[in-house]
């Protein structure tokens, strides 16, 4: 509301604005990054999933991104996989999880959590040889497109090709 980005009147702007920094400070939002009380809010913040405001409404829909795994057999087999959910909030979190790489302006950064996520898959399919991760966004048809027959289409954004050797070290058993 703070940023107008809301059906609600423009009078109410310097309310939510002022609002806005009461919260931000009250989250410790203004401290600096390296003062304990701001981390230790951000850590829980972010363990609980509850930094960032709800996005699901316009004007913030997050784009709709989309993650697939080309899995490759030693036998010349490919299939191709999703990333495994086994719950709804889950599938959420990895839907939120997929919007927050689609932003990350660090290759660096978005191979590494792609990475944990082949990672992961690797595990479900142990005889796979390598992993390309296909990141992209779907684009979705305006209303009217819609109804002249135009269907989503898929933008490619970025690939990752991934080998055992280049795999986390699986952790020792206890």
């Amino acid at each position: 509301m703070a940023q107008g980005l809301t059906i609600f009147p423009p009078p109410l702007k310097s309310f939510s604005q002022k609002a806005e920094k009461a919260v931000s400070t009250a989250l410790g939002q203004r401290l600096a990054a390296s003062n304990p009380i701001h981390q230790g809010l951000a850590t829980y913040l972010h363990i609980a999933g509850i930094e960032k405001g709800y996005g699901y409404f316009a004007p913030n829909v997050p784009g709709a991104y989309k993650l697939v795994f080309e899995l490759r057999y030693q036998d010349g087999r490919v299939e191709y996989a999703l990333p495994r959910v086994n719950s709804a909030a889950a599938g959420l979190r990895i839907a939120s999880l997929l919007d927050e790489i689609g932003r990350v302006r660090s290759d660096a950064l978005r191979e590494y959590i792609v990475k944990m996520l082949a990672y992961s898959t690797w595990r479900e399919h142990p005889e796979v040889q390598t992993i390309r991760a296909v990141f992209g966004l779907i684009s979705f048809p305006s209303a009217s497109e819609f109804g002249q027959g135009k269907r989503e289409s898929y933008q490619f954004l970025y690939a990752y090709d991934f080998s055992r050797r280049n795999l986390p070290a699986e952790p020792d058993g206890p």
